[in-house]
């Protein structure tokens, strides 16, 4: 039996996180779950993210998947070490992987970090990247506005780069050369920030980090079938689909919702 990756977001989001594993691993079957009914994440507390990311995983768990990826930042920052206590499989979260390409990135070690607010306010990033690198300087900002922005498709739209240059004019003043979008949606508003930020700032996509992260997991091996992919929503899934089109660049196939707390009887 072919055991998959499993991948969870708090909402859709992070299918920037599976298309950049799908790319990667083409041979892999995925299985991603968004919490549709209970997005954002961002705004509640540690307690309430711990407990959401919880059932989240159990309900991937079930599913027998082999490497839970949290796509989210803001359960990655306060929830890995929970779910770490549900198994012994691997469990991947934004985190470390985002610090680490940001500190290999960075010349003058001067990182700026952006999130939601339950991202920012937790610190996870400045933790991680101190650890490696107690010389770094780390400059955040919550961006609570990039995710509806992303999610209506106004990324190209003149309020887009209004708001961007409003949250990170107050980070340029600090000379960064290096930022972490730190939000699985802030990716799908690259080139507005790239923009707002210049050619002198490198930016670090925390799904192109997990791809490389997982290099270090799965085996190569000959296998030449194509993955198999399945998703599940807990709510709205003809919103997800829609914005999941405009992400992926195609219309989404295998789409389904589910209730966490009914979830348990899948087959």
């Amino acid at each position: 039996m072919r055991h998959a990756i499993g991948i969870f977001d708090s909402g859709v989001g992070g299918l920037t996180v599976y298309k950049s594993i799908r790319e990667a691993f083409p041979h892999e079957d995925l299985i991603y779950f968004g919490d549709t009914a209970r997005v954002p994440y961002g705004p509640k507390s540690a307690d309430t993210i711990i407990d959401y990311s919880v059932q989240n995983a159990r309900f991937l768990l079930q599913l027998g998947v082999k490497i839970l990826v949290v796509a989210c930042n803001t359960s990655s920052a306060v929830a890995i070490p929970s779910l770490k206590r549900l198994t012994n499989i691997p469990i991947i979260g934004v985190i470390e992987p985002g610090s680490k390409v940001a500190l290999s990135t960075t010349k003058n070690k001067k990182i700026g970090v952006i999130g939601t607010e339950g991202t920012v306010k937790s610190q996870a990033y400045l933790k991680a990247i101190k650890a490696r690198e107690p010389e770094a300087e780390i400059f955040s900002a919550a961006c609570p506005l990039f995710v509806p922005i992303a999610e209506e498709g106004w990324q190209d739209k003149p309020i887009a780069e209004s708001i961007v240059r409003e949250y990170l004019s107050p980070l340029m003043e600090n000379e960064i050369d290096t930022l972490v979008l730190g939000c699985t949606h802030y990716p799908l508003l690259k080139d507005v920030i790239q923009k707002v930020v210049g050619e002198s700032v490198t930016l670090v996509d925390s799904a192109d980090a997990i791809a490389l992260y997982l290099n270090n997991l799965i085996e190569a091996n000959d296998d030449t079938s194509i993955g198999t992919d399945t998703f599940y929503v807990s709510d709205n899934e003809e919103k997800f689909a829609t914005i999941a089109e405009n992400i992926l660049g195609k219309p989404l196939e295998n789409l389904k919702r589910v209730s966490l707390f009914e979830s348990w009887f899948i087959e």
